[in-house]
């Protein structure tokens, strides 16, 4: 530019402005740049585990159509180097070379696959046929989807920009502003605020620690979405049993359960495995200690000599799952392909109240946040107006 233009067009001075925005506007999309990235990592989470398991189970899937040993085409694959599986993985591969089971090597890897993946892998080892079970591990990586969805209905806003706007306005108009309006209407002969600002004042406490509880079960639901299993082990070891109960109270919750615990027990029932024994594992493949419970009370009423039909109520609290295991006993098994359409049906009914749940909580947070604020600033208008009316007739 120099030699085109000559050094007396572009003073040292203009050349160093020049500089300095360009470097500003780099900066700029430098940040910019990173921040989209880091609100894209931390959504797409529940993605990028299922991913890496989904790989998981396109390794094993392989390699029994091959005719080997998952054992050994895990710690083939990890001969390779690959990082694309992580570190957990070779990790998981130097446990089997050590000459454990796929089973006690995953245990020994609690945080490669999900806790109810690695429940079902083991049901598959113990049954002799992972493949049986792969299956019902695919449906299981599906719910991320629905996760992800879920929380694009506006979470992320309200997480990391309406809620701090909210509690914000509030607390620095009642630092800044309110006082300063007490002093003006005490100085005028101590004429009295209006009625709903005086209401609003007196119960400026309350409404700030509503919100701030509203803002921490918000940024609490987010953990739990960022944190995923590892969130859920923290929270279960913190309070054992209060998880599990919170989560089966949640309807799209509840009919996932439903969906992992039949499907496993189906498959465990087609494969020949004792009632009370397939109940069991089938429950373990949940990870629910409500599910496991209701299991057992379902193990001893075949302890006592009652049938599996009728001892499954225990567990089934619709009477779907009791009506199709009469109706594949009375044709003479496979359990699997009589619950096949219920599990597709549990499938869509779980993602449809995820979704519905998600865009009602949103909706009714924005106009609750909304009208604590809206309350804060007609209560200060209110008074300023009545300030105005006070000046006029003056």
């Amino acid at each position: 530019m120099l030699l085109i233009f000559g050094q007396a067009d572009f003073p040292s001075d203009a050349i160093t402005n020049v500089l300095f925005v360009s470097g500003l506007s780099l900066i700029e999309l430098l940040l910019s740049g990173g921040i989209l990235y880091v609100f894209y990592f931390l959504l797409t989470l529940p993605m990028r585990r299922n991913e890496r398991a989904r790989l998981f189970l396109d390794l094993l899937e392989l390699s029994l159509q091959e005719g080997r040993s998952p054992s050994q085409a895990i710690m083939e694959a990890s001969a390779s180097h690959d990082p694309t599986p992580g570190v957990r993985f070779h990790l998981l591969a130097a446990h089997l070379e050590s000459g454990l089971s796929l089973s006690a090597a995953l245990a020994k890897v609690p945080r490669l696959l999900p806790p109810q993946l690695v429940a079902m892998l083991q049901a598959g080892e113990r049954i002799g046929d992972v493949t049986k079970v792969l299956p019902a591990c695919r449906k299981l990586l599906t719910d991320g989807v629905s996760q992800v969805r879920g929380a694009l209905n506006y979470l992320l806003i309200l997480c990391f920009v309406v809620t701090p706007f909210t509690i914000y306005v509030p607390i620095v108009l009642s630092i800044f502003v309110i006082p300063k309006f007490k002093e003006v209407f005490a100085g005028l002969g101590g004429m009295q605020l209006p009625a709903f600002t005086n209401f609003i004042i007196e119960n400026e406490r309350p409404l700030i620690l509503i919100q701030l509880g509203m803002i921490a079960i918000i940024w609490l639901l987010m953990a739990a979405y960022l944190g995923g299993p590892r969130f859920m082990e923290w929270a279960r070891r913190l309070l054992p049993g209060i998880p599990d109960r919170v989560l089966f109270r949640f309807p799209w919750r509840r009919k996932r359960l439903q969906r992992d615990f039949s499907a496993m027990l189906a498959v465990l029932l087609d494969a020949g495995v004792p009632e009370a024994e397939a109940i069991c594992i089938a429950a373990d493949a949940t990870a629910n200690r409500v599910v496991q419970n209701r299991a057992a009370q379902v193990c001893t009423q075949l302890a006592a000599g009652m049938k599996l039909t009728e001892a499954i109520r225990a567990v089934d609290d619709c009477g779907e799952l009791r009506w199709r295991i009469a109706n594949a006993l009375h044709r003479g098994g496979n359990f699997l392909r009589a619950l096949a359409g219920w599990h597709e049906s549990l499938d869509a009914k779980a993602f449809q109240l995820e979704q519905t749940a998600a865009q009602i909580t949103t909706s009714a947070l924005v106009l609750l946040n909304g009208c604590f604020v809206a309350a804060v600033v007609i209560g200060l208008f209110l008074a300023l107006i009545e300030l105005l009316n006070q000046a006029t007739l003056w």
